[in-house]
């Protein structure tokens, strides 16, 4: 639900499954449209938010300012976070407010919720690596 057919690896910040042998030769299909995205950058980005309020879900707009005049992006998947004790969500945001910490609007039932721009994943992962790692 958060990567569709309309986006490339890199807009969903996926660059690492794409091997270095194939962006250095190209040849595959897309070649030219995800090549270019990693010279020239997207226009947009995935990027996690934490919510300020009611949770936002999949497809509800997000905006630069509270007045909704401006749409910079949509929600793609949202839930409560329990760990966090607050809603968390990821979508795809203009690439000039994809920084951490930028806060955004979410228009959640007609209203305008504050967000923030937050780094993925909400919540580091702790896994046990053994002994001198």
């Amino acid at each position: 639900q958060d990567i569709d057919e309309t986006t490339t690896p890199i807009e969903g910040t996926l660059l690492w499954t794409i091997g270095k042998r194939r962006r250095a030769e190209g040849g595959f299909l897309g070649a030219e449209v995800i090549l270019d995205q990693i010279k020239n950058k997207p226009a947009r980005k995935r990027v996690g938010f934490v919510i300020h309020g009611a949770p936002a879900r999949s497809h509800t707009q997000l905006f630069d300012k509270e007045d909704g005049e401006t749409p910079v992006g949509e929600i793609t998947s949202g839930t409560f976070s329990p760990i966090l004790g607050k809603p968390v969500a990821m979508g795809f945001i203009d690439k000039a407010l994809a920084k951490s910490g930028t806060d955004v609007f979410a228009k959640v039932r007609n209203k305008m919720i504050p967000a923030k721009v937050s780094k993925m994943p909400f919540v580091p992962a702790n896994y046990y690596r053994g002994p001198g790692n």
